[in-house]
Formats: structure tokens, sequence, C-alpha cells
């Protein structure tokens, strides 16, 4: 067995490493194509979790009935930076957005006082937002006056995810299946190189169990150092992209991607160790002559 071992060795590690390559290269693709879509999801929430509702309030709204209001809905589980907007908070932030001349012509301040906050994308829906208006205005009769969010937006943005999230689905989907097909083509090239080596041990006697056995830990083996690779390739391609463009700092998932990574190592490993076993079954159950 030391002589198949030496002999194994000698003959496989140059068709190893170029499966190996070959294997990463495939995984590091799917991996970059994974972060954007992990990227899509987190922009979409981004972009959905901006959006500012607006419950204006009553100018007989009392101290009391503001504060209440106020806690209430900070108390709502998907509700994010509840802020009370006086209407003096509200004039000096028009006049930082836009021309003050008004005051020529308007001496009081028109603008209403506010409950302003921000909601957790999975309920940045128009109906949702609706429900939510008819349960403040129910609860708090006469404190709230208009409840307002952007509707066009929030139809928009949530129309736009729900499409890019859809084809993005279906390019992971075909890149899956190529990723399978790519690695079990390069697998199985790697071990063509090696067929005379594994029907010379058959006809010695060895069991298929004997020959397959080092030859799928070996497949185990490879699977972890391609995946290895494609993951340290996948991890500074995402930095490089971090430091070149900050915006994406913003949308960094760490957990996502750990999910990502342990999925590309899924992969890497399970298809080579499947690919090859094939391969050494294939081979062992031809004839000699059908090698050549």
């Amino acid at each position: 067995m030391s002589q198949f071992g030496k002999s194994s060795s000698k003959r496989g590690k140059p068709t190893y490493a170029y499966a190996i390559i070959g294997v990463a290269l495939v995984l590091f693709l799917f991996g970059i194509v994974g972060w954007f879509f992990l990227n899509l999801r987190k922009t979409g929430d981004y972009f959905k979790e901006s959006i500012q509702v607006h419950a204006f309030l009553s100018p007989t709204a009392s101290k009391k009935q503001i504060d209440s209001l106020t806690n209430y809905i900070s108390a709502i589980p998907y509700a994010n930076r509840v802020q009370y907007v006086t209407k003096e908070m509200a004039i000096k932030s028009y006049n930082t957005e836009n021309d003050s001349s008004w005051k020529k012509i308007i001496e009081a301040n028109p603008l209403p006082e506010s409950i302003d906050f921000y909601v957790k994308a999975d309920h940045v829906e128009e109906d949702s937002l609706n429900n939510l208006s008819t349960l403040l205005q129910t609860n708090y009769p006469g404190v709230i006056s208009d409840f307002q969010f952007p509707t066009e937006t929030v139809t928009k943005v949530s129309g736009y995810v729900k499409t890019a999230a859809i084809v993005f689905l279906i390019v992971a989907v075909l890149l899956t299946i190529l990723v399978v097909f790519s690695i079990d083509n390069t697998i199985r090239l790697a071990m063509y190189s090696n067929r005379f080596l594994i029907k010379t041990m058959q006809m010695v006697g060895a069991t298929r169990w004997f020959i397959a056995k080092p030859i799928n830990q070996r497949a185990v083996i490879n699977g972890l150092i391609s995946s290895g690779i494609a993951i340290i390739a996948v991890w500074v391609s995402v930095l490089l992209l971090e430091n070149m463009i900050p915006g994406f700092k913003s949308l960094h998932d760490t957990k996502g991607l750990m999910v990502l990574f342990l999925v590309i190592i899924i992969l890497g490993v399970t298809i080579s160790l499947v690919s090859t076993h094939r391969s050494v079954i294939k081979y062992l159950r031809m004839k000699l002559d059908e090698l050549y």
C-alpha cells in the first residue's frame, strides 16, 4: 500500500491542483453573486427604513395626550426613531431645506406639531401603514389630525425590491445549477487521469471500499481547500469594494456572509465528494479495454 500512496501522490498532485483551482474559481463566482444578493436585500431594507412617517397633531391636543401617543408609538415593535417634533423644530428643519422668504408674507408659524418615526422594512407596505393609521386614530381620537407617508414611494420601493429579489433568485438558482455541473465536470476530468491506477488496484484484489476510501478522503480535503480559497477571495473582494465604495459599509452583513461562506463550504465538499465517488465507481465497473 506504500507503493500506491507514492504512486497516487506523484500522479495526483498536479491534477488535484488544477481541480482545486477550478473548483475554487466556480465557488468564488457563486460567492460574489451571493454577496450581491445579500446587498440587494439590505439595500431594499435600507431604503424602506429611510421612509419617514408623520402623525400630525391636532392644535387642541394636550401635552399629556401627546406624551401618551409618543410612548404608545415607541412601544410598537416595528417603530424606530420616534420623535416628537414641535412647531419650532418643524420650522427650523423647513428653513434648513427650503427658502425662508415665506416670513415676509406669513408672520405666524404655519407648520403643525407632529410625531415622526420610521418603520422596520417588513412593515413598509401601504396596507400595513394604513392599518397603523387606523389603529392610532382609533386609540387616540382627536389627537391626530392627519397621518401621512409617501404612498407612491412606498409602493415603488416595495415593487422594485420584490422584482429585483425574484430576478436575483432566478439567477441564483441557475448559477447553483451551473456550479454543480461545473464542479462535477472538473472533478471527473481530474479523476480521468487516475483511471488506470484505480483499475490496477482492483485487478490486484483491492475491494471497492479500500480503493474509494482514500480517494474520497482526498476529495473532502480538496473540497475544503477550494472552499477556503473561494471564501478568502470573496472576503478580500468585499473588503476592497467596501473601501472603494464607502456606501457598501453601511450594508455590511456579517451574519449573512457567514451563512454564505457555510453554503460555499457545503457545496464545495459535497459536490467534490459525490463527483469523485461516482467517478471511482464508474471506472471500477468498466472493463480494462474501455479505459483507453
